[in-house]
């Protein structure tokens, strides 16, 4: 079967590997339908998340057609749609009973202190094989796949796989309450489904940090109000339209390598090399490896320096184990709540679907992109230069060719696909 396989950094490969087959009698084999590229591929791509094993297939993103079960998967049977929640859990630990889904003691083979078990990641993780494949084994399948209704198409169930659920937990972290006001940094899948998330939860006012065009446009389309930061300082911008209070609740939905402020070349260091097909590593101007950690995040930094006196911070970006700077005494000094971690996706998809089938919300609206998993390598260039117009790609792992007329209806109907007449205009100009 194809399958983009990781090699090293900057290294990946759509190449063919061997079928999954069951090893455990909680597991099960699906054939995907759909799945994904998320900006936490990039990290270990680019190298800003060491650990990664040579030939671990990428992707932690799905949806597909049971079509093996294991003796004991007792709710689920051969030839049900499902989707995958991209972290791991058993489903019967303390952990996973609570609802931490994301921090089972089970899961992760190196032990109750490894933390976090998924799809396609390092060695920390698992690791496990990914779901950017034509078929997956899917462990603890009992928990690990939720059943889909046939009202919810497979566009709206792969952003229910991994970012719908990462961008609400994120506005239930912040402890977002009617009322509030709430500052988004970072405007990418993540960040539009935080700014959808937190005007479910009932926030008056939702600000929008970024500085692409494209994301900004999407994120006043859901009625955030924007900031690009190219164009004026956001602190600033932030205090003056809040009357000098700042927000109440944010979230940073960037993480460690988005843009780093020592690593103002990194989009362009960032891009694959069209002759090797490989992305390279983050460097500095100079030519030196930057080191995760170096300094603090922008975005961190920024958030807590928006943020009101006893305001609350709320961190679902990625950020290496390695990173260590914070700003601690400022957020200290204004007594400030941080809630971080990664998502419990079980615990939130099924709500999740429901918010679907009500209609309060459709989550394909974040799509912007569809590819057959043979344009995979090309499609990982263009979201990795971060190419206008290219906030959520979506790969059909069983088709060879782009369905006729997928982007057309894309644009037709996101209106997300940046053009001069549509583009946000910077602050003071119209």
């Amino acid at each position: 079967m194809k399958a983009v396989v990781f090699h090293d950094v900057g290294d990946i490969r759509l190449e063919d590997v061997a079928e999954p087959t069951l090893q455990a009698p909680t597991d099960a084999i699906i054939r995907l339908t759909a799945s994904a590229i998320c900006g936490t591929d990039l990290h270990f791509v680019r190298g800003t998340v060491s650990g990664m094993q040579k030939g671990t297939i990428l992707g932690h993103e799905g949806v597909g057609i049971i079509e093996e079960l294991g003796a004991d998967v007792r709710n689920l049977q051969v030839g049900d749609r499902v989707v995958v929640p991209s972290t791991i859990a058993c489903g019967n630990c303390s952990y996973c009973r609570a609802g931490y889904y994301a921090q089972c003691d089970v899961a992760n083979p190196n032990g109750k202190q490894a933390g976090t078990a998924f799809f396609g990641g390092p060695s920390a993780s698992g690791p496990f094989h990914g779901l950017q494949a034509e078929r997956a084994r899917i462990p603890h399948a009992n928990i690990g796949l939720v059943k889909l209704p046939s009202q919810i198409s497979d566009d709206q169930a792969i952003l229910l796989s991994d970012i719908f659920p990462t961008g609400y937990f994120g506005a239930e972290m912040a402890e977002i309450t009617p009322g509030d006001t709430v500052a988004v940094f970072g405007c990418g899948p993540v960040g539009q489904f935080a700014i959808a998330s937190a005007l479910l939860m009932g926030a008056a006012r939702v600000f929008a940090i970024d500085h692409h065009e494209d994301r900004l446009r999407m994120a006043r389309q859901q009625g955030a109000e924007i900031i690009d930061f190219d164009q004026e300082d956001p602190i600033e911008t932030l205090r003056r339209l809040t009357g000098g209070i700042g927000v109440d609740r944010a979230i940073d939905a960037v993480g460690i390598d988005a843009e780093h402020p020592h690593d103002c070349d990194s989009r362009q260091a960032a891009l694959f090399r069209e002759e090797l097909a490989v992305v390279t590593p983050h460097t500095h101007p100079d030519g030196a490896n930057w080191q995760p950690g170096d300094a603090p995040s922008q975005a961190l930094q920024w958030a807590v320096e928006g943020l009101a006196k006893a305001g609350t911070l709320s961190i679902i970006g990625v950020y290496p184990q390695q990173a260590r700077t914070f700003p601690i005494g400022l957020a200290m000094n204004k007594n400030l709540t941080i809630n971080m971690g990664n998502c419990h996706h079980r615990r939130y998809i099924p709500h999740l679907i429901e918010l679907t089938l009500a209609g309060r919300i459709d989550p394909a609206k974040i799509l912007t992109q569809i590819k057959p998993m043979t344009d995979a390598i090309e499609a990982f260039k263009a979201f990795d230069r971060r190419d206008p117009g290219w906030i959520k790609v979506e790969l059909h792992p069983q088709r060879q060719q782009a369905r006729e007329g997928d982007e057309e209806t894309l644009g037709k109907r996101l209106d997300a696909t940046l053009d001069a007449a549509g583009a946000p205009p910077a602050p003071g100009k119209s």
